[in-house]
């Protein structure tokens, strides 16, 4: 854990992952995410404009939402989210399908190759580091 400041009030909390964010303004979040989500129940297929007048919620947040994948965008243009990565239009979270599944098969990858040059320290280590009892006595 360390100290850091709130992002959006400034305040100083114990932060330990995610985002920097003190317990307050998260649970301001979670209460305009719950919003949200009744909304969009009640009123299918609202615009993000309109949800954002509605609720008095600001775009961006309703945008952070959205690459968190708590929301998504159902039909239509989407003109409002792009693949972090090749740029094409996505309706939640940060990567396109095809990104998406490009970096779970290269993070397989380099988790599944061996580390060479550690097994070949520790192979060394085995064949040169001898060891033997310390007779206390001779000290």
């Amino acid at each position: 854990m360390s100290a850091k400041n709130c992002a959006r009030c400034g305040k100083v909390f114990n932060y330990v992952a995610g985002a920097p964010l003190c317990s307050l303004c998260k649970e301001e979040d979670e209460k305009d995410y719950k919003r949200v989500k009744e909304y969009l129940y009640d009123h299918h297929g609202a615009t993000i404009t309109e949800v954002s007048i509605a609720l008095d919620i600001s775009v961006k947040k309703l945008k952070r939402f959205l690459r968190e994948g708590r929301i998504e965008i159902i039909e239509g243009m989407n003109l409002l989210l792009e693949c972090e990565s090749c740029g094409a239009p996505i309706k939640s979270g940060q990567y396109c399908d095809a990104c998406a599944k490009e970096l779970a098969d290269e993070f397989k990858a380099v988790t599944k190759q061996p580390n060479n040059h550690q097994a070949a320290q520790t192979d060394g280590f085995k064949k040169i580091a001898k060891m033997r009892y310390l007779n206390k006595n001779n000290m």
